[in-house]
């Protein structure tokens, strides 16, 4: 569980409501129908223009998902577990993996692909298919969210013109121009809030869980297919710690 998106977005929501409150402004100042249907309406098109509905369908759900539930076992975390069973694999057989407990959903997959039997070449070739639908689809969803972040502004924008447009029409007749005024402010808020505050930092978010999950589930291949081959634990390990970084092995080192 990623708490940082929740305690951003309502960081975020907060500091334009405690403005907003500070100011003494009247809430219903920054609600206009016009500039909601702008923002929306011509995102959404703009979007539906850039990708296919079946990628928008299934990236706008995974973004959401994965901003808030971020992998929780470090790489680590990983090696110590593969180590672990690596070692009940030597000492007990590949069929004792098949009741071996992991936290991890795509280390459980590959050890119960070592228990059936399943030669070397099928694990690796289905485990490495498994990893790039996943980052594919990682990849999909935050291009998705990025899409929405560049053009929300630029709908702002054009709300913001089509807002001038209707004011300097109706010069001659004041009552005209506060809503004018109104949908040509608001667009241009609304969409630098939607593009800042949610559609770009989740983007970002997603790019960072691709990247996570490519160096976990690649880790995971490699323990796996070593697990496969009968190594001793401690080569599989020694295998792994080449995916963390110099200070982190020293850490690993030090602990055994």
């Amino acid at each position: 569980m990623d708490i940082a998106t929740g305690i951003g977005i309502l960081a975020g929501i907060a500091t334009i409501c405690g403005i907003i409150i500070i100011d003494g402004s009247n809430w219903g100042a920054y609600y206009n129908i016009h500039a909601v249907i702008i923002i929306f309406g011509g995102a959404g098109a703009a979007t539906m223009v850039r990708f296919p509905f079946s990628v928008i369908i299934n990236g706008l759900p995974m973004g959401m998902r994965f901003a808030f539930t971020m992998r929780a076992i470090h790489p680590r975390e990983l090696i110590d577990e593969i180590t672990r069973v690596a070692g009940l694999a030597r000492k007990s057989g590949p069929v004792a993996l098949e009741n071996a407990e992991v936290s991890d959903t795509f280390l459980a997959q590959g050890l119960r692909y070592i228990a059936d039997g399943y030669d070397k070449d099928f694990i690796r070739n289905t485990m490495e298919r498994d990893r790039d639908n996943f980052l594919q689809r990682l990849e999909e969803g935050s291009k998705v969210y990025r899409a929405i972040g560049d053009c929300a502004p630029a709908w702002g924008m054009i709300g913001t013109i089509l807002g001038m447009v209707v004011m300097f029409a109706n010069m001659s007749d004041p009552s005209k121009l506060g809503p004018a005024m109104a949908t040509a402010l608001l667009a241009t808020l609304y969409g630098a809030v939607i593009a800042n505050m949610f559609a770009l930092p989740l983007a970002d978010k997603l790019h960072i869980k691709l990247e996570e999950e490519e160096i976990s589930r690649t880790l995971i291949i490699d323990g796996v297919l070593q697990m496969r081959d009968a190594k001793s634990p401690t080569l599989v390990r020694e295998m792994l710690l080449a995916y963390l970084p110099d200070h982190h092995r020293a850490e690993m080192a030090e602990a055994t």
